[in-house]
């Protein structure tokens, strides 16, 4: 008997709705051999800067190549401190990591779990140069609050909205807030590539052609090298493939708001938390992420039913090996701790079935 298992995130069946739609485009890659940059990407960045309601977007190879660029764009370099969430995808930390920059980890909030506002002040010091805002699973973070520390103590605010493509944030779609903005096309995001991709948004036209550059070889004319550079541009595939996929992302992200809905309103467990949704926020719902007590007891009793959830994240970045050096400790970001020790990631794809999401509900309210 073949079991009828729910995955926490099926990209087959997407792929496999617009795969007609998408080879006869890539036959046209092909026969121009578009494959490094070119039309293809091109019309993909205008599509997603319109999109974005921002004047220019510069595709690269992911979302962490698009946030180092971003750190070199700003001038952040050796010596130099960038604040960010402790509670966050590792590669939020390697950008300032990266350029020689330490990342300074903040505490998320306990109750939105993005970065606390009112941590972030205290961690700034006369090296900090910026603070990364992330807009954690697909919910912004709270921008104004950011900006206006930002503001008071001369500092760069960036987006990590690696997660977020479509989020809005008081009625705006995120990615026009900060000097730039990283977004991520991994094949798991609700805009996503078949292979890697990322993109920066940025309403300044100065960071837009230094970007072009960095990702170039630090070229703008063949052969002809104006810094040090690097190999990152968005191959033509997979800009083709992004263009089309943009058409849906609004149809997509609001069946995410259906499930999530249905989630909010059906689940009844009292072991059972999850992120709040501020008014000015509107998530996308990259990931819907709840903490229970012993999360262990909680996926063994959810795999029993045949449903497989995620983990997102089990070690928080100030406490993985790769910054033991910096010195610290269990306990510095309690709120970031209690999440990745309690945090599960139910199911959460468009295409889920009315019959799955109906089975998720019911087995997580039978969980004791």
């Amino acid at each position: 008997m073949i079991k009828n298992i729910i995955p926490c995130l099926d990209i087959r069946r997407q792929n496999i709705q617009l795969k007609d739609k998408i080879f006869l485009t890539l036959d046209k890659v092909f026969d121009q051999t578009a494959f490094s940059g070119g039309k293809y990407v091109e019309a993909f960045e205008t599509s997603f800067s319109a999109y974005c309601s921002v004047p220019y977007a510069v595709g690269v190879n992911s979302g962490t190549s698009a946030l180092h660029l971003m750190m070199i764009a700003l001038g952040i370099s050796a010596g130099d401190e960038v604040i960010v969430p402790a509670n966050t995808f590792i590669a939020t930390a390697w950008a300032p990591s990266y350029v020689g920059a330490t990342p300074v980890f903040v505490d998320c909030t306990a109750d939105t779990w993005n970065i606390d506002p009112l941590q972030i002040e205290k961690r700034i010091t006369s090296r900090t140069k910026a603070v990364i805002g992330v807009h954690l699973y697909g919910q912004p973070c709270d921008v104004d609050a950011i900006k206006t520390i930002c503001r008071r103590h001369n500092l760069y605010f960036l987006e990590d909205a690696a997660q977020a493509q479509g989020a809005k944030y008081r009625g705006v779609r995120v990615g026009g807030f900060g000097e730039m903005a990283a977004f991520s096309f991994y094949p798991g995001k609700n805009l996503g590539a078949c292979g890697e991709g990322g993109m920066v948004t940025t309403r300044n036209y100065e960071y837009t052609e230094h970007l072009k550059r960095l990702r170039n070889h630090g070229s703008e004319i063949r052969y002809y090298h104006e810094e040090l550079g690097f190999n990152l541009r968005m191959d033509g595939l997979q800009g083709a493939i992004l263009d089309i996929k943009l058409d849906y992302l609004d149809q997509w992200n609001e069946r995410r708001r259906e499930i999530a809905n249905r989630y909010h309103q059906k689940i009844t467990n009292p072991v059972v938390h999850w992120q709040k949704n501020p008014d000015w926020a509107e998530s996308i719902y990259h990931l819907f992420v709840i903490t229970v007590d012993d999360r262990q007891k909680m996926l063994q009793f959810l795999e029993s039913k045949d449903i497989i959830p995620g983990l997102h994240y089990p070690v928080p970045c100030h406490l993985q090996r790769a910054y033991a050096h910096l010195g610290y400790r269990s306990g510095d970001c309690p709120n970031a701790e209690y999440l990745s020790a309690h945090c599960l990631s139910l199911p959460m794809f468009p295409e889920m079935s009315e019959e799955e999401i109906e089975r998720v509900v019911e087995a997580v309210n039978a969980y004791k």
